[in-house]
């Protein structure tokens, strides 16, 4: 199915002005004009034809924020597509065999993409329920439940089959057939060394996100990538704004549900299935965590990672406001970020509370599992209140501060000696609470409008600067402690470029350095 999908060169002007013309009333909706104008003539009757004449180069995104933010682009325009009549016309009218190479050509990858994302989500949560509530304990403990060694490990073989080598035997094959198996074997082998798997896992999630965030609320718009050949260096506070909401906070997710899953789980911990299950995902969770930094040019120079944290600390600390630039303060990027809620209906802001509602989950599962409620299944909530103090009352508030911390620290002393308060239970308790914090977040960005009509949109606004400041930290220390060495920035530049290129940047980064020293002496 050829729908010319990337800038149609010559169109029948005659045939198209008789049927309705090519323009639309909304850019939003034809975010993707190209795709949109070969749906439309293929509906009016029309047919598509490919002519290759002469073969030319094309400007290519070569930088991982480029590519990214052109992914993002691809897929919230195929979300428009997913809801458009267009779609679902074409669908209706076409045979079954034409009707599934439609779906795979268009909007089916990024449904697929998303239906991936999904399942690691199900298959996690599902897992949580089953070790925090005891079922799995009480499967284990029965005796008329045998379990079966073998079936584990045919499992393991086969998931290894389906999940890796089905997913590159098409390159394989296709690379095989033009230029020979040895050469397709050489090619795989090479683009692994070069964290092929990395890059592609980390683009999953920037099709999954976006695709099902206008799914949800809607709102596609057009994302400048340029074409430059990139080879400068993207700042941390840069990286954060871009991949924050759809890979960051997403991988934290998962990595907390697998640290929960490793602590309290039982099953499958002897078996091949439980090691090949946690390490494709904990592969996952690194991927969208820490490519961004790996696919940086200098991310681990040291001098660079310095400059980052002074530039990411001022970015944090800045006020926003009218004209404030989402690059310039992060109140005004988190305020952008939120910018689909503004526009969604009352059925988005319903769903957008109920996904959130997954994080109560760690609260009521690790909770009374802590040594300190000895099995009790008492539901028992805490609430405290933020008073605002204005600009007259700083030394009050100062004064309550100090009291509440020295109140804390009285109430986890009473707590560890008088009721048996453990240190796995402290750790427990963070890893429980954190999420509930985080979803009490996003259920009042939900229902913003109703929070800043009581006054309690600045706390909301404090909660999300100390949740941002908490993962910035996380995301930051690890790329600090590779940056210390220097042969880590020396094996990513000869990584990420050629070795002629390395060469002269490693040149150029000592020239650089001796001019500092002069001009300083």
């Amino acid at each position: 199915v050829r729908f010319h999908y990337g800038h149609p060169d010559i169109f029948d002007r005659i045939f198209h002005l008789t049927r309705g013309g090519i323009s639309k009333a909304s850019k939003i909706i034809n975010l993707s004009e190209d795709i949109f104008s070969g749906y439309n003539s293929t509906l009016r009757g029309g047919y598509i034809t490919h002519h290759e004449y002469i073969q030319v180069g094309k400007g290519r995104d070569v930088g991982m924020n480029q590519i990214s933010l052109f992914e993002a682009k691809v897929a919230n325009g195929n979300g428009e597509q997913t809801l458009s009549r267009d779609v679902y016309r074409l669908g209706r009218r076409f045979d079954f065999y034409r009707m599934l190479s439609f779906y795979f050509t268009t909007v089916g990858f990024y449904f697929s993409s998303m239906v991936t994302v999904l399942t690691v989500y199900l298959f996690l949560y599902g897992r949580l329920y089953m070790v925090l509530s005891g079922l799995e304990r009480r499967i284990l403990e029965d005796p008329t439940i045998r379990q079966s060694k073998a079936l584990e490990q045919a499992l393991a073989t086969q998931s290894v089959f389906q999940l890796g080598l089905l997913l590159v035997l098409p390159m394989v094959m296709e690379i095989g057939l033009e230029r020979g198996f040895r050469t397709a074997i050489g090619d795989f082998i090479i683009m692994q060394l070069q964290l092929a798997s990395v890059f592609f896992t980390f683009q999953l999630g920037t099709k999954a996100h976006y695709y099902g965030r206008t799914i949800l609320h809607g709102g596609s718009k057009y994302r400048a990538t340029g074409r430059g050949f990139v080879v400068f260096h993207a700042k941390f506070a840069e990286n954060y704004r871009l991949y924050s909401r759809s890979h960051f906070v997403k991988g934290l997710e998962l990595a907390i549900l697998l640290v929960v899953y490793q602590v309290y789980g039982e099953s499958y911990r002897s078996s091949n299935l439980f090691l090949f299950i946690t390490f494709s995902m904990w592969f996952l969770v690194a991927s969208w965590l820490f490519a961004p930094f790996v696919f940086n040019p200098s991310g681990f120079e040291w001098q660079k990672t310095v400059d980052d944290w002074t530039d990411w600390k001022r970015w944090m600390g800045n006020r926003g406001g009218i004209g404030i630039s989402p690059d310039k303060s992060w109140e005004s990027w988190w305020d952008g970020e939120q910018e689909h809620l503004k526009f969604t209906n009352f059925r988005g802001r319903v769903l957008e509370i109920i996904l959130a509602f997954r994080f109560f989950i760690y609260q009521y599962g690790i909770v009374y599992h802590l040594d300190i409620t000895h099995g009790s299944k008492n539901i028992l909530m805490v609430s405290m209140g933020r008073r605002k103090f204005g600009t007259d009352f700083q030394l009050m508030f100062r004064i309550l501060k100090a009291l509440l911390f020295l109140g804390f620290v009285s109430v986890m002393t009473v707590l560890f000696v008088v009721c048996g308060l453990s240190i796995s239970d402290l750790f427990a308790s963070v890893l429980a609470f954190l999420p509930t914090g985080w979803a009490l977040l996003l259920i009042g960005q939900a229902c913003r409008p109703c929070l800043k009509g009581i006054g309690f949109w600045d706390s909301i606004m404090e909660l999300g600067r100390a949740y941002e400041c908490v993962m910035g930290l996380v995301l930051f220390l690890p790329v600090v402690v590779l940056a210390w060495f220097p042969f880590v920035s020396e094996f990513q530049t000869r990584l990420l470029f050629n070795q002629a290129f390395s060469r002269g940047l490693q040149i150029s980064m000592i020239l650089a350095g001796k001019k500092d020293q002069a001009s300083s002496s």
